[in-house]
């Protein structure tokens, strides 16, 4: 059986749509990224993303199908976020997918954003089951046990702040821009990824992860420096590049070495063939490296997607629901976000 799918990926703060095709793959992947729209603020304002998904979601669809050559009526399907997510930015997605899928009379299919990162190295690479995947980005970061499409185990999560959270929220101490992952591996890349102030690594014998706490050991260790104001919330050593150089690369390098003490874990209790690496912050070069190092160590493969796949986007959404497709897993219409 083919299929032509539509993806809608509207989670967060991306309004994304990808068109996957059974014979040729994916046709198209359009994205509208929000970062501009949110830096001012530090983080994500879900009112003001809603409000873009509501403007972005009908060009963006019209852009995937216009590059994918196909029209609406050419679908034999949609597959739509539906959880985890923002409220109101889930709601625009899958209205607007129910609202297409209902009026063509086509397929329905509920996709979970996370399953969409899992798989998302799936995409370009074929990663033999069973592989362990580290998904981490602004707003998660877990540990999976990959059996087969659409067959996984959670192994551990955050209890807390996500990896990608942390990175914001240290950069926002130090008053970087927002996003904070890029600032903080360009600043530590100048000083060599070092490990200056050996920050702590939490939970080290739990697949679970904590970042909250390294954040706010940061926080006390800046303040300790006379180098933050917890009163006033200000960072008072503006000019102290040195400094800031220090911080993210101490930051990098505790977050690579939770990631390792993570999986390390994993290969002494479960015998995979491969680790995936997937998610946002799966964009960072040095823990790309860090991690791709750590599995040859192991001797096992090393699979992570192309930076567009690592990001939200409507491709790995679009995968997922060809995959559900295939096995006859549709959503009715009752379906509503999680």
């Amino acid at each position: 059986m083919n299929y032509t799918i539509l993806g809608i990926e509207s989670s967060c703060d991306e309004t994304a749509a990808a068109v996957f095709s059974t014979n040729k793959g994916i046709l198209s992947n359009e994205l509208f990224s929000q970062t501009a729209l949110h830096a001012r603020f530090g983080g994500v304002v879900p009112e003001v993303a809603s409000r873009s998904h509501l403007e972005k979601i009908r060009p963006i669809v019209t852009a995937a199908l216009y590059k994918a050559q196909i029209e609406l009526g050419d679908l034999d399907a949609l597959a739509v976020t539906y959880t985890p997510g923002l409220p109101g930015s889930l709601l625009v997605g899958l209205s607007f997918a129910k609202a297409v899928a209902y009026a063509l009379d086509k397929k329905l299919i509920g996709v979970n954003h996370l399953e969409g990162h899992i798989f998302s190295a799936c995409i370009e690479h074929t990663i033999p089951f069973p592989f362990v995947c580290i998904t981490a980005s602004g707003g998660h970061t877990a540990l999976y046990i990959v059996e087969d499409y659409g067959r996984y185990t959670l192994l551990g999560q955050t209890l807390d702040d996500a990896a990608g959270e942390a990175f914001d929220k240290v950069a926002k101490l130090m008053h970087l821009p927002y996003p904070g992952g890029p600032v903080i591996e360009k600043l530590a890349a100048e000083v060599g990824f070092q490990d200056f102030f050996e920050y702590p690594r939490s939970t080290p014998h739990s697949l679970n992860f904590s970042f909250s706490g390294l954040k706010t050991a940061v926080l006390y260790d800046l303040v300790k420096r006379e180098a933050y104001a917890m009163e006033s919330k200000t960072f008072l050593k503006e000019d102290d590049l040195l400094l800031k150089q220090q911080v993210a690369s101490s930051l990098l390098v505790c977050v690579g070495d939770i990631f390792e003490q993570k999986l390390a874990l994993v290969l002494k209790e479960y015998p995979v063939q491969a680790i995936a690496f997937v998610g946002g912050v799966a964009c960072n070069k040095y823990l790309r490296a860090r991690l791709m190092n750590f599995s040859e160590h192991h001797k096992k493969a090393f699979f992570t997607p192309s930076p567009a796949y690592c990001t939200d986007n409507g491709a790995m959404i679009a995968f997922v629901g060809h995959y559900k497709a295939m096995k006859q897993e549709w959503s009715d219409f009752s379906l509503d976000i999680r």
